[in-house]
């Protein structure tokens, strides 16, 4: 069955779906990358696998909980040039944009912080089957994301971490 023949309710419906399996996907593959969070590579980048999982970890949930606290009633969708390049890409290039400091780690990374922040993203994944279509986050590049484009940038962004992980653990 091709796209158009399918309602415009029920291919959101497959797409949200297969979009948040992705990432949870995604996210499964990062919890198995955890035995090897000292792991360093310095020609892959400067930190190590248990940066990398974190700060993913950390983007999700800080993203997410943004998305939670949303006014949805406040989204207004804009044309964003940097957004659509990327989507027309379809990956993340390596060192062209700097975290915001909100979701870079801080402190000691060890596995019981990995686990503890994994528990974190689970339990507000849940949480967001119930959020809005419209609520939203201010990405600092791509400017308002609404649950469905936000979905988007997780995955992107989670699937950009996961390769630099398996490029540190080559």
């Amino acid at each position: 069955m091709l796209k158009s023949q399918i309602p415009i309710g029920l291919w959101d419906f497959f797409l949200k779906l297969y979009i948040m399996k992705d990432l949870e996907n995604l996210i499964s593959q990062l919890e198995s990358k955890i035995p090897f969070l000292d792991k360093a590579n310095s020609s892959v980048s400067n930190s190590t696998v248990g940066w990398q999982i974190e700060h993913s970890l950390k983007t999700i949930h800080q993203i997410a909980l943004a998305v939670k606290n949303s006014n949805p009633n406040e989204y207004q969708w804009k044309f964003n040039k940097s957004k659509l390049f990327i989507s027309m890409i379809g990956f993340i290039p390596r060192g062209k944009a700097k975290a915001p400091k909100v979701v870079l780690p801080d402190g000691t990374i060890s596995e019981e912080s990995l686990t503890n922040s994994l528990q974190n993203v689970k339990a507000i994944l849940e949480e967001w089957k119930s959020f809005d279509k419209n609520a939203y986050f201010q990405h600092p590049f791509f400017g308002n994301l609404n649950k469905k484009s936000t979905e988007w940038f997780l995955k992107l962004h989670t699937n950009h971490h996961l390769k630099i992980v398996n490029d540190i653990c080559k």
